[in-house]
């Protein structure tokens, strides 16, 4: 940005997402189209939808999963079913560019939110959805969470051991779903720009699973590596392992020959740079064991601290085991603004969310206000679409809104 020059304008400025999304797929996407300017609508069912309950941390009910994926939206409720429902779902689609729905492709024609229907309201409207198998599989029909995923696509085979494997706790699933539906609408949002035309934007739970394990399932067809789970070892280089020290645990690395050197020359132990077994990166993954047990010994013998200030003397990548305290409480995450404290009502301390996960030098994502209250801008979200006080009344004594 020039001298004197004002901030640029929010990249999604005067676009309108509708997010009939639940859970974190859904959400999160419109969460990071919300971050970066779009006016994001959250449509919730009366009584909240499922997701607005998940891990309760605040006085209404609200879990840390709402509170996270809904920043910067607005929110109304509705029922969609209503005939006066469907009625506000048309003019908020009049309006909008965006729809966003992780929802089975029966359920999106059950509520007119459909490619088809929506066309028929808003011909350039886009369409992001979210499933759970994807198109074109005998699955298409079936309903899955980030786990099902997990297990499909080999991941949890090798993590943990072969007799226990374990799912990660982290959704890193539907959020990297999330993040790619994100991407895709940028897309349809610049296709668009050149030819008027909208269009469907379909991401998978298992799509993105089997495309962040691709590598792995590369090698299994092509060379038959038939790996099995060898708990936090890697085995494509060696040191790459989770070793406990004398107060904690740490995490270090070293791929790479000149990387491996170092670490050699930090055990002060030559022998590893001659001997064949450890020539390179997968020859140390087959024989990682060895170094592991080794490197175990000599953090064994130092703290946390000791340990990982000679790794970085060394230029071997190494980091502390946090807690979530630990994490909350951690020099750098707070420095570098990887959390944001926010105010949400009742809460007894504020809520530390993560700002948009990716930076833009001149046209960052950035918090303009907390995740919405159930329904909290129903009534002002019908005044822009031509409702009178008193039709919003009526309407909410009958149960529409």
């Amino acid at each position: 940005m020039s001298e004197g020059e004002g901030p640029a304008p929010d990249v999604l400025a005067g676009i309108r997402v509708l997010d009939f999304g639940r859970y974190i797929a859904g959400p999160y996407c419109a969460a990071l189209l919300a971050d970066l300017g779009a006016d994001v609508i959250r449509v919730e069912r009366r009584g909240g939808g499922e997701d607005r309950w998940v891990a309760p941390v605040a006085p209404d009910g609200a879990g840390a999963m709402y509170v996270t994926m809904n920043r910067n939206k607005r929110a109304m409720t509705l029922d969609p079913s209503a005939p006066e429902g469907r009625e506000i779902v048309r003019k908020l689609v009049a309006t909008a560019d965006v729809v966003v729905a992780n929802l089975p492709p029966e359920v999106l024609r059950s509520l007119d939110l459909d490619l088809d229907s929506l066309r028929r309201v808003k011909p350039d409207i886009i369409l992001t959805t979210v499933t759970a198998f994807g198109a074109g599989g005998p699955w298409s029909h079936k309903h899955g969470f980030d786990g099902v995923a997990q297990l499909m696509c080999g991941s949890a085979y090798l993590t943990g051991t072969p007799e226990q494997p374990i799912r990660a706790s982290v959704a890193w699933v539907d959020c990297g779903t999330a993040s790619l539906a994100a991407l895709g609408t940028l897309a349809a949002l610049m296709a668009r720009e050149k030819t008027g035309r909208g269009q469907k934007v379909e991401a998978a739970l298992l799509r993105t699973a089997v495309a962040y394990n691709n590598p792995t399932l590369v090698e299994q067809q092509v060379i038959q590596a038939n790996r099995i789970a060898t708990l936090n070892r890697g085995q494509t280089s060696s040191p790459s392992d989770v070793f406990r020290t004398r107060d904690g645990w740490i995490i270090a690395y070293a791929i790479g020959n000149p990387m491996f050197a170092r670490w050699a020359k930090l055990m002060g132990e030559d022998h590893w740079l001659t001997d064949p077994r450890f020539k390179d990166d997968q020859a140390r993954g087959d024989n990682g064991e060895l170094i592991s047990k080794r490197m175990a010994e000599w953090c064994a013998e130092r703290t946390t601290a000791e340990a990982l200030a000679a790794l970085d003397v060394a230029k071997v990548p190494g980091a502390p085991l946090y807690s979530p305290q630990q994490a909350l409480e951690d020099v750098h995450i707070r420095a570098a603004g990887l959390l944001c404290d926010t105010e949400y009502p009742g809460l007894p301390h504020p809520a530390p969310l993560a700002p948009t996960p990716v930076d833009l030098s001149e046209t960052p994502g950035r918090f303009r206000h907390r995740a919405p209250l159930l329904g909290e801008h129903t009534d002002a979200i019908l005044a822009e679409l031509g409702y009178g006080a008193e039709t919003i009344a009526n309407l909410r004594t009958r149960g529409v809104i």
